[in-house]
């Protein structure tokens, strides 16, 4: 099953609010499942308030501590942004000893080979979806990387 189908499929998911799909074609099969959050989660009765004790005031932050967002990991720089369309291990390269796909500064082609993610012993070609230059790479090569995780930054 080609990436594309893939990419469909996992929209679908999402955007039809069903919580699973298995998809079955000759010998592949694909199972996409997602969490469905709670619509009405169950109030607590006869809770007593909680009160707590009063704060000082935070200090103030410096400046290159405000430039990271909440999460402690720093701004995404700007541009189109590569995202992962699955759950798997990123590599650059195409063999170990190989050198990567692409580096920060090279120019890219739509439909240029960025890097591969490896997904249940299958290796998936990730492929540039905008022509333009990295200016980022923002993932290690052998790095586990989730769905929707930003591994690329082309201008």
């Amino acid at each position: 099953m080609d990436l594309r189908k893939l990419k469909t499929l996992i929209e679908l998911v999402q955007d039809s609010g069903i919580a699973e799909l298995e998809v079955t074609e000759g010998e592949e099969r694909v199972r996409i499942t997602r969490t469905v959050a709670q619509a009405n989660p169950p109030l607590m009765q006869y809770a007593a308030p909680v009160m707590a004790p009063p704060v000082a005031a935070p200090a103030p932050v410096p400046p290159t501590a405000a430039a990271t967002s909440a999460a402690g990991t720093p701004p995404e720089p700007a541009g189109f942004a590569v995202k992962s369309p699955m759950v798997g291990t990123f590599y650059r390269a195409p063999s170990p000893g190989a050198a990567p796909f692409v580096e920060v500064g090279s120019t890219v082609a739509v439909g240029d080979t960025l890097c591969i993610i490896e997904a249940m012993k299958l290796m998936n070609e990730i492929e540039a979806e905008k022509a333009g230059v990295v200016k980022a790479i923002l993932v290690e090569s052998g790095q586990a990387i989730e769905y929707g995780q930003t591994l690329f930054i082309i201008e």
